[in-house]
């Protein structure tokens, strides 16, 4: 059994919390990069390239909304965290976003809307896996994406005409709301709340990695030609580049259920990674 100090934890997350806001993943900025667009679109594209570049050079955070903490923890099943380790993580992000000088968004209650100062509590999902380490992936979230998350309980009968017509209707519901390009995390299977779990782990995927089963991965394509015919562009000024990635997370469910949720990313879709 191999021994984790909780403070390790506090520190990883604390500089993830500052990576993830401050550096723009990197095979975003090559797409961005290699956009061979015009016009308004091509102004956009250009414009968030600058910005990820004066944020990397002075330290700033790509958006001024720098999100809700979302973290994914995998535990190995062989390890031990001394200390409480949802204390730790939320330590970790008090941290991160008090010395990045980063924006704290969230409030106590969603209704009496107290700020609560530190950015905490953050929402954490924990999954007990094999061996001897702890991967810790910490995903901010802006709400300008994040309000614009959907799901839908289809029926069998819908099949994967109804997985593709939900999907982009959901993108072209959502416009210019979530800072397009965007990068579409899909969730299909499961119940209500594993299809909206497995949509928003779909966006900490690496850009366009492929959902290792064929029938899905070109589900994945088609999707994506799709949404950048929607003619929404960067920024929601019009044009072809709607969407970076399509991502489909799959797990089985219920002969009389379809469920399909779809989690939308912002232009940055922010997500970094650390295995202690």
């Amino acid at each position: 059994m191999r021994e984790i100090k909780s403070e390790i934890i506090v520190s990883a997350v604390a500089e993830l919390c500052a990576s993830a806001n401050i550096y723009i993943d990197e095979k975003i900025l090559n797409k961005f990069e290699s956009f061979s667009g015009e016009g308004n679109e091509k102004f956009v594209i250009d414009t968030l390239i600058q910005n990820a570049e004066i944020a990397a050079k002075e330290k700033l955070p790509l958006c001024q909304d720098t999100g809700m903490a979302v973290i994914f923890a995998e535990i190995g099943q062989d390890v031990y965290v001394s200390g409480a380790l949802t204390e730790a993580i939320n330590e970790g992000v008090r941290i991160g976003y008090e010395t990045s000088f980063l924006r704290k968004s969230v409030v106590a209650d969603p209704v009496r809307r107290i700020n609560t100062g530190t950015n905490t509590p953050a929402v954490i999902h924990y999954d007990i896996v094999e061996g001897d380490s702890v991967k810790i992936t910490v995903a901010p979230k802006g709400f300008g994406s994040e309000n614009m998350s959907t799901l839908k309980m289809l029926t069998p009968s819908a099949g994967l005409q109804g997985v593709r017509e939900f999907v982009v209707e959901t993108v072209r519901s959502a416009g210019q709301n979530p800072c397009p390009p965007i990068v579409a995390g899909v969730g299909v299977g499961g119940t209500a709340e594993k299809s909206m779990l497995m949509a928003k782990k779909a966006l900490t995927r690496e850009l366009g990695k492929h959902n290792p089963d064929k029938f899905w991965a070109d589900v994945e394509d088609e999707l994506l030609h799709a949404l950048n015919e929607l003619n929404i562009g960067a920024g929601g000024f019009g044009g072809k580049l709607t969407a970076l990635a399509v991502h489909i997370n799959v797990f089985a469910t219920h002969i009389a259920g379809l469920p399909v949720a779809v989690n939308i990313g912002c232009h940055s879709t922010r997500h970094k990674t650390v295995v202690i």
